[in-house]
């Protein structure tokens, strides 16, 4: 039985999974990430939990074919985690090379949003599409490019940075140093921040102000809109229009069948995707109206894993594809 390794490498917990090319997870677990000062001893860790997972795996005999690893500031070029905030190892972590030593098998590394394109290609909601944004909403705004059925990298591994197209110029501090950047008004965080600025600017009764600032959650403002409050309304409706009108400006540059929405927040469902329909074709270029889907997320909870294990089983397709051509042209 041939399976890949998923690792999702996070800044608290790094998950795993062994996971056939159909998506069934037959073993998984997680390590905590900080607990080692280096990282050698955190792969050894990683490598040593993942093949006691195997051994438990009941179908024998196990083919580990290769490594998807998904992490922030990961790079496809170069195998890299590169100077990643929420990591305590600083700098160039090489940390393909490492797991490819300890597994002696292909490792292939890429962000966390790009892993989620990539899953969502093999399992997901985009079955079948070359041409697709995947948008993940959670404490930031991340975003995976697929363009003719391969994500786009860019010349140095990090195209794809929707969240940091600056939407409101001088606006809400971003933590990338800038003003106004799109996730600052269209993440978990945003919306917090939105409806903050509700409470303290509009005199409408709202059952939000019956929660401290400190503790109010993206969850508790899209259940209040769920119920129909008027200020949680607000806010997703502006987030939508944020969101919408990006997505226009986005659409002319890719041309996208679809913009695919996965996340925590997503789950707000047609709270937040309606307004962000309604607004991205009031603001879309003509020649586009009316082509371009916004659709949920199909993944499961357990996406990080599979995407980063999409990653192996999409990199073996193109292999097999571009040796089964280069094989043809020899025979010409």
């Amino acid at each position: 039985m041939k399976l890949s390794v998923g690792i999702d490498i996070g800044g608290t917990n790094t998950a795993f999974g062994l996971v056939d090319e159909n998506g069934k997870i037959y073993a998984q677990g997680s390590v905590k990430t900080q607990t080692h000062e280096r990282v050698e001893d955190y792969a050894n860790e990683v490598f040593r939990q993942i093949m006691q997972a195997a051994a438990q795996i009941a179908e024998k005999p196990c083919d580990i074919v290769g490594v998807g690893i998904g992490a922030p500031n990961g790079n496809y070029y170069n195998g890299c985690i590169e100077n990643a905030a929420n990591l305590r190892w600083k700098g160039k972590v090489e940390i393909a090379a490492m797991f490819k030593k300890l597994f002696g098998k292909p490792v292939f590394l890429t962000n966390d949003a790009n892993a989620a394109a990539i899953g969502e290609m093999v399992y997901g909601a985009a079955k079948g599409m070359k041409n697709f944004i995947e948008i993940t909403l959670g404490t930031g705004l991340g975003s995976g490019i697929v363009v003719n059925g391969q994500l786009l990298y860019g010349h140095d591994g990090f195209a794809g940075e929707v969240g940091h197209i600056i939407v409101k110029p001088d606006g809400r501090d971003c933590g990338c140093g800038r003003k106004g950047c799109l996730e600052t008004y269209v993440s978990a965080t945003g919306v917090v921040r939105t409806a903050t600025e509700l409470l303290a600017t509009r005199n409408i009764d709202s059952e939000l102000r019956r929660i401290p600032n400190s503790e109010l959650t993206a969850l508790m403002v899209s259940q209040a809109a769920g119920r129909g409050d008027a200020i949680a309304c607000e806010v997703f409706e502006r987030t939508g229009a944020v969101l919408g009108r990006a997505l226009a400006d986005v659409t002319t540059i890719t041309s996208p069948e679809a913009f695919i929405i996965f996340g925590g927040l997503a789950k707000a469902g047609d709270i937040l995707l309606e307004p962000t329909r309604r607004h991205m074709e009031q603001n879309m270029l003509n020649m586009f109206k009316n082509k371009v889907k916004i659709i949920p997320s199909q993944l499961s909870d357990d996406a990080a894993i599979l995407g980063a294990s999409a990653l192996v089983w999409n990199e073996l397709s193109d292999k097999n594809e571009n040796d089964n051509t280069n094989t043809e042209l020899l025979n010409i």
